[in-house]
């Protein structure tokens, strides 16, 4: 009997109809009965795999030292408030570096898909461009500029940009451009895969309208590919905010270079993983607020606990509110191509 003929035979079988399946057909009580299998194979593999490894791992000889080096509870509760306070520099570098990656990225991905011959130098520095920042390592290139630059001593006074401040050659201000012209490479490429997943009769059509290649590249092309690239571009600006920790060779005092003199001066690894947790734990919302103290720190009413404006203000509202526009501009996006091919 081939798989074939046992698949048949086991729909043809009778089966019990269970409470609440009233108005199901067979083959669709027989879906359910094999996705419900499914679920509790992949539950129970899951949970013996974990098991396992947690029994290796704690019962491995040299567990009670690494416990007590990377994961003392003691040291936990005592270093992650204070490394805590460090998070909010390495979320203002993040926010500072973004919007110039993306527009710097998309005037990169748009010179190198310059199909005039005229302007044949910029598509040529636009692929030596992203050649380059993406083969040289992201920390060398935060080296280069923010210990090479400064030396050359081109720039004196004072500058301000969003929350920092300070001298021209202030790592605050060299470190943030390193990560720019790294990532705008990576970014470049993902805004020309998106821009030439456009099908060409896109720009046949626009063009038989009467619109010129840049009306053509402003009203159909980027618009199409602009939703294209939202998931790559999503996984860049999560490296993004790792890779932020790296300025910390250049001086920058963040949550990482805390924790890194914090286990300096006690040497014990815990601040470290404290560190790693909170970067991870951003979004998750491990610390308990109540709603109406949520509503009110939102508000700006007095609530008794300062930490409830870093928490709510800097941690969870502008996530909320970013996967909030993300799933409109989703929402529109799907709606706008349901249109166009139905």
């Amino acid at each position: 009997m081939t798989n074939l003929d046992r698949g048949a035979d086991d729909q043809s079988a009778p089966l019990r109809v269970p409470a609440g399946s009233a108005g199901l057909t067979r083959r669709q009580l027989w879906l359910r009965r094999r996705r419900r299998k499914a679920a509790i194979v992949a539950v129970v593999s899951t949970v013996v795999s974990f098991g396992v490894a947690a029994w290796l791992i704690t019962g491995s000889s040299g567990w009670p030292k690494v416990k007590t080096i990377f994961f003392n509870r003691e040291r936990f509760k005592e270093d992650f408030p204070e490394v805590l306070g460090y998070l909010w520099v390495d979320v203002k570098l993040f926010l500072q570096c973004a919007p110039f990656i993306l527009l710097w990225g998309l005037v990169i991905a748009l010179c190198r898909n310059t199909r005039n011959p005229a302007l044949f130098p910029l598509r040529a520095f636009a692929a030596v461009y992203t050649d380059f920042f993406r083969g040289v390592p992201i920390i060398l290139t935060i080296y280069l500029v923010g210990f090479g630059i400064p030396k050359l001593g081109l720039l004196h006074g004072e500058f301000h940009i969003l929350w920092f401040g300070g001298n021209w050659n202030s790592p605050y201000l060299w470190g943030p451009i390193a990560l720019v012209l790294a990532y705008s490479a990576y970014v470049a490429e993902v805004f020309r895969s998106g821009i030439e997943g456009v099908h060409e009769s896109q720009r046949a059509g626009a063009r038989s309208l009467g619109l010129s290649h840049s009306q053509t590249m402003r009203h159909v092309v980027i618009p199409q590919a602009a939703r294209r690239v939202v998931p790559p571009l999503m996984n860049d600006f999560l490296s993004l905010q790792k890779d932020v920790a790296l300025l910390s060779v250049l001086g920058i005092i963040e949550v990482f270079r805390r924790a890194t003199s914090i286990k300096d001066l006690t040497g014990n690894f815990t601040p470290l993983v404290a560190a790693a947790v909170m970067i991870w734990n951003v979004g998750t919302g491990e610390y308990p607020i109540a709603p109406l103290d949520v509503v009110k720190t939102i508000l700006r009413i007095e609530t008794g606990n300062s930490d409830y404006n870093f928490v709510v203000n800097v941690l969870r509202l502008p996530r909320a509110i970013v996967a909030f526009v993300v799933g409109i501009m989703l929402a529109l996006s799907g709606a706008v191509m349901q249109r166009l091919c139905f």
